[in-house]
């Protein structure tokens, strides 16, 4: 009798353990599921530390895992793992952050993790030298300059039925933020073919030699590729300084041949009185996404 009791709790204690697939530090895994384990913010390194279970990056912020299961000659599958078997480490690496859990089998595919969520409790801080500020801060930053009200009356532009206005301009850290409107006012829809940021010569400028440098966001708040009416967007530039002979260009073209652009020419001048945020502020992103960024 006590030895079936025994049996019976040894039993009791191996299912619980893996039913809490995710008790803090291990994840459970199994053959017939693929897990995805999902980062706060870009992930820039994978390390596996066994050969016991597989797995790739398949998103900025997702990796997925499966055990490494193995093949006879006829190609049946060889079970070599028992429940709660530890297989061992994944390790993942983001921006500014680490993540390490043990990995382990689960013998029922429902009592592994499909899709796990990296908790806040669960990551380990690290300074990136490559990184001045994660992705989602940037993003937070950019929502919050979105949901603000525009500061910034001086920055327009009329052409083909389409008018553009600076919004606002932001410093924060070594990044400029750009919140800027494009309004179409014609019956037609703007489809967007390219959005792209000059650093070029004033058209005042009578030069033969005319220096234009193309500048890479390093973040862009809003990925729609038309619109109706109107079309918000807040860019994220590298803090960069130029002479008073050169402008900052946003132009915005049409997907069609004879497609219409319009322009904003952006002063050194406009740049210094940008406004600064505190590092500790705007960093919840808001529920409810605004409808016309997807049209």
């Amino acid at each position: 009798m006590n030895r079936l009791k025994s049996t019976f709790i040894i039993a009791a204690v191996t299912t619980l353990a893996a039913n809490a697939q995710l008790s803090k530090g291990t994840v459970f895994i199994n053959k017939d599921v693929t897990t995805h384990i999902v980062m706060p913010e870009n992930i820039k390194l994978v390390d596996i530390s066994t050969d016991n279970f597989i797995g790739n990056q398949c998103a900025s912020n997702i990796v997925r895992i499966k055990p490494n299961i193995e093949q006879d000659s006829l190609g049946k599958s060889i079970l070599r793992f028992h429940n709660c078997q530890m297989l061992g480490t994944l390790t993942i690496i983001g921006e500014r952050h680490i993540a390490q859990y043990d990995i382990a089998y689960a013998d029922r595919p429902s009592n592994a993790a499909s899709i796990y969520k990296v908790k806040q409790r669960d990551l380990d801080d690290y300074l990136n030298p490559g990184v001045a500020m994660p992705e989602s801060d940037m993003a937070a930053y950019c929502w919050a300059i979105y949901r603000s009200g525009r500061k910034f009356n001086n920055i327009t532009s009329n052409k083909n039925g389409m008018k553009a206005a600076v919004n606002n301009i932001y410093s924060v850290g070594n990044y400029f933020f750009i919140d800027f409107t494009m309004l179409n006012k014609t019956k037609v829809r703007y489809d967007i073919a390219e959005l792209r940021v000059f650093l070029t010569d004033k058209k005042e400028v009578k030069s033969t030699n005319v220096q234009t440098l193309e500048l890479t966001p390093v973040y862009t708040l809003n990925l729609a590729k038309g619109f109706d009416k109107s079309y918000r967007n807040v860019l994220v530039l590298d803090k960069l300084t130029f002479p008073e002979e050169k402008i900052l260009r946003i132009e915005m073209s049409e997907n069609q041949i004879s497609g219409r652009v319009i322009a904003l020419e952006i002063e050194y001048e406009d740049i210094l009185n940008a406004d600064g945020f505190t590092p500790d502020l705007f960093k919840k992103l808001p529920d409810n996404v605004p409808g016309h960024l997807y049209q």
